[in-house]
């Protein structure tokens, strides 16, 4: 056989194409495997070969070229050839030509994509910093609302140093993919620092913080261990057009939020009119707020849902501000965080509840058994001075064990479960009663959950709000609800708009709803009107 006669066997033909830089791949439908041979680690694929299910290629491949993936894998006619490129979230992109036989297999070369994997993350495939600042600043040169969103990943020297880089690597590229999954195609997502991604999409597709949030934190296994990711979020909103502000300037306010909640792991949000001298000056007004008694408990019902009769209240902080009336928590709480001042507010308003309720309590008769609850603010479990502060307040107050409930976030307790099974027991030993709020949102160990000394479980109001349209969040109601009677917990449900949503609660075994239903937070007036009417209705049903 003369040397032009020659014919390239298998193995001949994989290492030049190895050594080229280049894979074969083959796909066949029907058995749903996806076979790979040749250069596979060097595209990107190392993960696949030698062969893998389609699901595995569209896990690896970015959010935004999913399509792209799903149109390989579609069959078609024989002798049809299909190119597409690829890009994965370890940076690589890689193109992908082939052809269908008449066996309804799919067969072809893979090749490095030249240059298209400039300008991206080398760990996560997502845009670095300079190429979304680029792209940004030709995305808000368009008319149009924005948000720009930066999140930024709590404790990695921790995670380094119990995982090692390498595996904590895996958390970042992990939380790359999610956050590319929870928005829209069209959004710019970037890696812009070791341990922050960015984002910029339209206003009106961008989701909620709250929504990024629960789908960014969901654990992660890694190596064995079941990691707890937590995330600070900022925000900005911004129009784009002639006058819209640089992209640099917008990412810097952006960080700037994020560091404002940074320390409490808050949700950080504003628009660009609250910055400079407006959000200046609601700094310089809240200094001296709670002094003045501008900072004031208002109290949300809580009902019984079995007989509608009034159990209690929740105290909820408002804002009378002289020239800028009533404000809710969302428009100055991030600022009392960035300013310090949450140790100085939740004493006040365990202070200002107890002697309230024990105001009722004294004069109304039918306000004898009422309880009021009040929320722990992010960090305030940890204050050494936080157990002798409840004491004196329910001493002053002189209320009796369990007229008071104080509420702690899932979050709050899983940071150090062990010394918050502590503090928590301390608690409960000097008279105050305790529920777990938001329960469902977080992912709280079921083992802890029995050794934490709550009295109540309350269930998040997003997942009571979607019970009627989403039926993950009916079975999750349910499944709290059935838990907290395992474990004898009372069960509180937040969000509760409507009679039909208090009935499907009751149905299903719920004790307590709360939620504009019933009533919103109330003044401490008008709340003496609610305990005067519900009296005087549970009477009337009595007779």
């Amino acid at each position: 056989m003369s040397e032009g006669d020659r014919i390239w066997d298998a193995a001949t033909t994989l290492a030049a194409l190895g050594a080229g830089g280049a894979a074969l791949w083959d796909w066949t439908p029907v058995a749903d495997r996806l076979e790979l041979a040749g250069a596979s680690a060097e595209l990107g694929l190392g993960p696949l070969a030698p062969a893998c299910a389609s699901a595995a290629l569209r896990a690896l491949v970015l959010p935004e070229d999913r399509h792209l993936a799903d149109e390989l894998l579609e069959l078609r006619p024989e002798g049809e050839s299909v190119e597409v490129c690829l890009h994965f979230r370890n940076g690589v992109a890689a193109v992908w030509r082939g052809r269908w036989d008449a066996q309804g297999r799919a067969a072809g070369i893979i090749s490095a994509a030249p240059g298209a994997t400039a300008g991206r993350d080398a760990l996560t495939g997502l845009l670095d910093r300079n190429s979304f600042l680029r792209h940004a600043r030709d995305r808000l040169a368009a008319p149009g609302a924005h948000h720009l969103i930066v999140a930024d990943l709590d404790r990695l020297r921790r995670l380094n140093e119990a995982l090692g880089h390498e595996r904590a690597d895996l958390v970042l590229a992990a939380l790359g993919t999610r956050l590319a999954a929870a928005l829209p195609a069209s959004a710019l997502v970037a890696r812009i620092g070791e341990d922050e991604f960015a984002a910029l999409c339209a206003a009106e597709a961008a989701p909620t913080l709250v929504a990024l949030r629960r789908g960014l934190e969901r654990p992660l296994s890694i190596a064995g261990f079941e990691i707890h990711p937590k995330l600070s979020l900022g925000l900005v909103a911004a129009r784009g057009g002639d006058d819209a502000v640089d992209a640099a300037e917008l990412l810097r306010r952006a960080e700037l939020e994020l560091e404002a909640g940074k320390a409490t792991r808050g949700v950080a949000t504003t628009r660009l009119s609250t910055d400079g001298v407006s959000r200046l000056a609601l700094e310089s007004e809240l200094e001296g707020a709670i002094a003045r008694g501008e900072l004031t408990p208002f109290y949300q019902p809580i009902v019984r849902l079995g007989s509608g009769a009034l159990a209690g209240f929740e105290a909820l902080v408002r804002w009378r501000h002289p020239r800028r009336g009533l404000l809710s928590p969302d428009k100055f709480l991030p600022l009392c965080e960035e300013l310090g001042f949450m140790g100085e507010l939740g004493t006040m308003m365990r202070r200002e509840a107890a002697l309230q309720l024990a105001a009722w309590r004294r004069s109304r008769a039918g306000a004898g058994e009422l309880t009021v609850s009040v929320n722990l603010s992010v960090g305030e479990l940890e204050r050494p001075e936080l157990l002798a502060e409840t004491a004196d307040v329910r001493r002053q107050a002189d209320l009796p064990p369990g007229a008071m409930k104080l509420e702690v976030t899932e979050g709050e307790v899983m940071r150090d479960p062990d010394r918050a099974a502590v503090i928590l027991h301390n608690l409960r030993s000097v008279g105050v009663r305790l529920a777990l709020d938001d329960f469902g949102v977080g992912f709280s160990s079921l083992s802890y959950l029995t050794r934490l000394p709550f009295d109540t479980l309350k269930v998040d109001g997003y997942f009571v709000r979607t019970m009627g349209t989403d039926p993950g969040s009916a079975k999750i109601v349910s499944s709290i609800v059935k838990l907290g009677q395992e474990l004898a917990l009372e069960v509180v449900a937040e969000g509760v708009e409507d009679a039909e949503l208090a009935r499907r609660l009751f149905e299903l075994g719920c004790d307590y709803g709360q939620g504009y239903g019933f009533s919103q937070a109330l003044c401490p007036e008008d709340a003496l009107a609610f305990i005067e009417r519900s009296d005087l209705e549970g009477r009337r049903a009595a007779g």
